[in-house]
């Protein structure tokens, strides 16, 4: 049983609930297609992370976005 595990940042409104059942349904599909695996059998995990809760050089990525802007 083909296990796959995704984790997108959650900033802008983004992933919607539409763009998450495309990538659960792409995801899936590509198994099947590449490595022959029963789609039924096939378990999607997609983890939403706020961008207070990683970092990137010792600062959050809610901090490193904002920098980015002023720069």
């Amino acid at each position: 049983m083909p296990y796959v595990n995704i984790r997108i940042t959650r900033e802008n409104g983004e992933p919607t609930t539409e763009q998450k059942k495309e990538l659960i349904a792409g995801v899936t599909d590509l198994l099947a297609k590449v490595l022959n695996k029963n789609k039924a059998s096939t378990v999607v995990i997609i983890d939403e992370i706020d961008t207070n809760d990683y970092g990137l050089g010792g600062k959050s990525i809610t901090e490193v976005r904002k920098e980015q802007k002023k720069g």
